[in-house]
């Protein structure tokens, strides 16, 4: 039950004067205070107005009745700013509580969305990871831009490049003691370009995970080789960040080694120009000219290179680069030359 309105008046009320009302009046159980501007300017005017909203005229003798009339008046305005007060501040309650579902809701999915992430990828990785590295490591920098902002996935980037090419020339140096720096320079470039850092991202379906802008998503980011590359190394840094060098060093070796093994064989600690070069040279043969043709958007182009030699055309090159397509032409011409000799 609401307590009674109490209302307090002030001393010196007599004939001929004006109710002294006090600052304050206290309204229902919340004991809530409402000012009340009562300088001495403005008190008879307030009874005055009391009276005219009753339809009587101004009263000048302040009977008990005018007084009554002018504190009803008071009260029942008193009563009006307590109920808007109790709406406006039920209604911030119904909208606060609202809002923290929503975000409750928002939180929910976002945790269960990285749980997802983080079983599926481990999974794939064969080594756990924490769902926040996780999820940076694969936030593409289109994706980023798209959600305000959000940190991308380069800074990991950055360090797994440093990890990984590490990684890989302690390999090599150790792998091959009789390969001087001239050959082992190229062989970890057969190793560790974009190419086949995108055949391993592959093999561990990390396209399925990335996070990619709706532009990349429509043009084919999820398989685009810079990007799968870009963020194989983005794993390998949150990897070491986690773990450590050594452990690091362990699954980079599981993903790399049989790519080691395979370019050894294939020769790729061979320059192909330079091997190519000499061995027309060797022959009496024209120095080698390269045909390059480009094809692809800005942002994805494909190159091709044919080898001329001494009039004759070789099969074609095809790479992600002017270089990349001319090693690849010059080796397919060092195929066909050898072959002619044996």
């Amino acid at each position: 039950m609401p307590r009674p309105i109490s209302v307090g008046l002030g001393s010196g009320i007599g004939r001929g004067q004006t109710p002294d009302f006090p600052r304050f009046y206290y309204f229902g159980p919340l004991g809530d205070t409402f000012p009340l501007e009562a300088a001495s300017a403005q008190r008879s005017q307030l009874v005055s107005s009391t009276a005219i909203f009753r339809g009587a005229k101004p009263c000048q003798s302040q009977s008990e009745r005018c007084r009554a009339r002018a504190l009803a008046h008071v009260v029942a305005h008193g009563r009006q700013l307590l109920l808007q007060h109790q709406l406006a501040h039920s209604a911030t309650n119904q909208s606060c509580n609202t809002q923290l579902v929503q975000h409750a809701v928002l939180i929910t999915a976002v945790r269960s969305s990285r749980s997802d992430l983080s079983a599926g990828l481990t999974e794939s990785l064969g080594i756990s990871v924490s769902a926040n590295l996780l999820e940076l490591a694969l936030t593409h920098r289109s994706f980023a831009y798209e959600s305000g902002g959000i940190p991308t996935n380069e800074r990991l980037e950055f360090l797994g490049d440093s990890v990984l090419g590490l990684i890989i020339t302690q390999e090599l140096y150790r792998q091959f003691p009789d390969l001087d720096e001239s050959r082992l320079s190229p062989l970890r470039s057969g190793v560790v370009n974009t190419k086949a850092l995108a055949v391993i991202a592959r093999q561990l379906n990390l396209g399925q995970f990335l996070r990619i802008g709706k532009g990349e998503e429509s043009s084919g980011g999820r398989d685009k080789n810079s990007i799968l590359a870009d963020t194989l190394e983005a794993i390998v840094g949150a990897i070491y960040i986690e773990h450590g060098l050594t452990i690091a060093n362990e699954k980079v070796l599981e993903w790399f080694g049989p790519l080691i093994e395979s370019a050894n064989a294939q020769g790729a600690g061979i320059d192909g120009k330079t091997a190519l070069q000499e061995l027309a040279a060797a022959r009496g043969l024209t120095v080698p000219e390269y045909e390059i043709q480009e094809a692809g958007p800005d942002h994805d182009k494909s190159f091709t290179a044919i080898v001329l030699l001494s009039g004759e055309r070789f099969a074609p090159g095809e790479g992600k680069s002017k270089r990349e397509a001319e090693q690849v032409a010059a080796k397919l011409a060092l195929e066909v030359l050898n072959a002619r000799t044996s």
